[in-house]
């Protein structure tokens, strides 16, 4: 299995994986250029994906996704909801579109859709399944028992971990903004990732930390926090890696 984020934060979100020969596009809210070499530099071509699966609608996740489905013709996957309440929804060519309700096998894996937490109309994360498991969820204010168990035994994860409450609450944002970061729809915070994977009765090897703020959140402060917070509870094990903008960051398992 091969696991690259292509880029993650408020900019654009894109998440590459292959696992048992299915190569898999995780939201596509990047330029299409962008997408192409991004995945050049990791030896694959771009028109050889097997599917792009959206989270939800926000720009940030679908933003290069008009070019990329009129251009090479790849399947899209996604909640019906979602779809219809995508800004660039109109432009797919409608052979693209695959409404899905909960999972849909390509090949020798499956991935199943679950229930998120966020100010979209349904939003999903992803299990990807084969002979490994990779669990994508991002943009979620709270992790609910389903989702906790959707997190369970997969070996590598892209979790979220969006801002630092004290930078957040001293930072420029106002008010509402915060109440909506901090709110059940919103973002996760470092803290309540960190606890997320202590929770974990069988633990991820290795997680990348996605979607941070660049107003309320650092690289540093991130990876310090969690890696605190897990050494606390005595877990060690597990390989952090840290999510950029504007950088791909890849591992395999």
């Amino acid at each position: 299995m091969q696991v690259a984020v292509l880029a993650s934060g408020s900019k654009g979100n894109a998440t590459f994986i292959e696992m048992e020969g299915v190569k898999l596009l995780v939201d596509a809210g990047i330029s299409t250029r962008r997408i192409k070499q991004e995945l050049s530099n990791l030896g694959v071509d771009i028109a050889d994906l097997d599917g792009i699966f959206i989270t939800h609608e926000h720009i940030d996740h679908v933003k290069g996704l008009a070019t990329l489905s009129k251009k090479y013709r790849i399947a899209l996957y996604s909640r019906p909801e979602t779809f219809r309440a995508m800004s660039c929804y109109r432009e797919i060519p409608i052979e693209c579109l695959n409404p899905i309700k909960d999972r849909v096998t390509l090949g020798r894996i499956s991935v199943r859709a679950f229930d998120i937490s966020h100010d979209a109309v349904n939003p999903v994360g992803y299990v990807i399944q084969g002979s490994s498991r990779c669990v994508v969820a991002t943009d979620t204010g709270y992790i609910s028992k389903g989702m906790q168990a959707m997190l369970e035994g997969a070996q590598v994860m892209v979790l979220e971990a969006n801002h630092d409450v004290d930078m957040l609450k001293m930072g420029p944002y106002p008010r509402s903004l915060q109440l909506r970061i901090l709110g059940r729809q919103g973002h996760l915070s470092n803290e309540i990732t960190a606890q997320t994977l202590a929770k974990l009765k069988n633990r991820p090897k290795k997680v990348f930390l996605a979607h941070l703020s660049e107003q309320n959140n650092s690289p540093e402060v991130a990876m310090d926090t969690v890696k605190s917070i897990l050494a606390q509870e005595g877990i060690e094990d597990i390989e952090l890696f840290m999510t950029s903008p504007n950088q791909c960051v890849s591992t395999t398992y």
